[in-house]
């Protein structure tokens, strides 16, 4: 929501050519610290910065920055994208595979962790660049399930009868183009005992102009039973025109879940965290997990204390009206 705090930032957005074609907004996303500091009237944390930003550079859409409150250095949508210095320390326990997927890999593009239940990462790329990201270290060059036609994956998938879910993973799979996905989903068709897709993205909540006509043809059409898993850690976030294209969602049929990640300084209050629930519900999303940081290396300072997260979820549970009327 565009609050007359960030009208500032909103009005330096507005300069720019708009389009409706996600492509298009994709491609100008902002790249550059400085640029993004300069939009927010916030230079005076480019000493902040991280020095090195070769291995997981800045990425953010305009749409997502207009969101921004202008000149507020802890703004929750500014702190999950703005890559600081605090990345480069290094805190035992954080690794750069912090959830095993090297392990777990059984094909190109292909990681099974769970019986009956394999992940395609389907992509490499994303629309955002959120800076407490588990896969930020993930070798995507050589790991991506759409290479070959996806036909190193679904040649895993064929094989082993007892998959019956596959998720849809990367970085994310709706920055892949539509005809991609469509490509896939006729593949699966083949597979009888594949019976559901789960597509995990971020796209919807920071880039909505994705969930086109044409995406969502797609999605009416694909078989399986799909649910997608969307990715939102504040209400904020959620502006008219992300409702929308939840609406838009809701009404292809598909099941609308949302992971949120509990991040210092951004949503460990119980307030942000019953205001992102009831948002979402409001838009026809369930808020379905809220997950604790994976400890991957460059994260250390998003972190939540165990004891403080239970505290949350406790206090939480009693103040939604679904906990209070179990």
């Amino acid at each position: 929501m565009i609050t007359a705090s960030s009208q500032t930032a909103q009005s330096t957005l507005t300069e720019q050519p708009h389009s409706t074609d996600w492509r298009q907004q994709y491609r100008q996303a902002i790249a550059n610290p400085h640029e993004l500091l300069q939009m927010l009237g916030l230079t005076e944390l480019a000493d902040r910065l991280a020095a090195d930003l070769q291995g997981f550079p800045l990425r953010v859409p305009r749409s997502y920055v207009a969101r921004m409150r202008h000149g507020d250095a802890s703004d929750p949508l500014l702190r999950q994208v703005l890559p600081l210095d605090d990345e480069n320390r290094l805190h035992p326990g954080y690794d750069f595979d912090a959830v095993g997927d090297h392990n777990a890999r059984t094909a190109q593009g292909v990681l099974q962790k769970y019986h009956g239940r394999a992940l395609l990462i389907a992509t490499g790329s994303c629309a955002i660049h959120c800076r407490y990201c588990f896969r930020r270290h993930f070798p995507y060059a050589q790991d991506i399930a759409a290479a070959s036609d996806w036909q190193h994956a679904l040649h895993q998938l064929r094989r082993d009868e007892n998959i019956s879910e596959v998720i849809l993973s990367g970085g994310d799979p709706l920055a892949l183009a539509t005809h991609k996905l469509s490509q896939l989903s006729e593949a699966l068709n083949t597979i009888p005992h594949i019976r559901r897709l789960r597509i995990h993205t971020r796209l919807p909540i920071v880039l909505p102009a994705r969930v086109d006509d044409e995406f969502c043809a797609w999605l009416q059409a694909v078989p399986q039973k799909t649910a997608l898993v969307l990715h939102a850690n504040h209400a904020q976030e959620l502006d008219a025109e992300v409702i929308r294209a939840c609406q838009r969602l809701q009404q292809c049929g598909t099941v609308l879940l949302n992971q949120a990640v509990l991040l210092r300084g951004i949503n460990d209050a119980v307030e942000s965290l019953r205001e992102l629930s009831e948002r979402l519900f409001d838009a026809g999303v369930l808020p379905y997990y809220l997950h604790q940081l994976d400890r991957v290396h460059g994260t250390a300072h998003f972190a939540v204390d165990d004891a403080t997260a239970l505290h949350l979820c406790a206090q939480l549970r009693r103040q939604l009206p679904s906990a209070r009327h179990q």
